[in-house]
């Protein structure tokens, strides 16, 4: 069953302390301030594991999201056809695609990188995502990095 993903937007201070420091700890990574993950949860007081827990799962909101790069892989199955619709989709929302990288099917299974650019009437991107989710033969969608 596909996990129902939702963005919300919150104040700062509704955030539990946690994944604010996730969020330190990924910058000091960015920046090479610090060289290793252990490092950089050593430096801002938490675990490796609540690291791992939530990195993929809390990025720092920037009110000009336009030019912002992002970059989402998928798992999905082995289908003429599927992967124009995917492109397709994402193209309705105004996004540029600038980069894909499909491997080859295992087991009847493929995955997707692809790298879009936020442009000034990109709509919302989480609904593109769930639209996406809900697609027929998509089984995961991930945003795993923004620019």
């Amino acid at each position: 069953m596909l996990e129902n993903t939702k963005y919300f937007v919150v104040r700062k201070k509704a955030v539990p302390e946690v994944l604010l420091k996730v969020v330190e700890a990924k910058e000091l990574l960015e920046s090479e301030k610090v060289l290793t993950i252990q490092e950089a949860v050593d430096k801002v007081g938490i675990s490796r594991s609540s690291f791992y827990k939530y990195k993929d799962d809390i990025f720092q909101f920037h009110d000009n999201s336009q030019g912002t790069t992002l970059t989402m892989t998928f798992q999905m199955d082995d289908e003429p056809g599927l992967l124009s619709d995917v492109l397709k989709s994402i193209s309705e929302f105004h996004m540029n695609i600038l980069t894909i990288h499909q491997s080859i099917p295992i087991n009847g299974v493929a995955s997707l990188s692809l790298s879009v650019q936020v442009l000034r009437n990109t709509e919302d991107i989480s609904r593109m995502i769930e639209q996406l989710e809900n697609k027929s033969g998509v089984h995961r969608v991930k945003i795993v990095a923004r620019e």
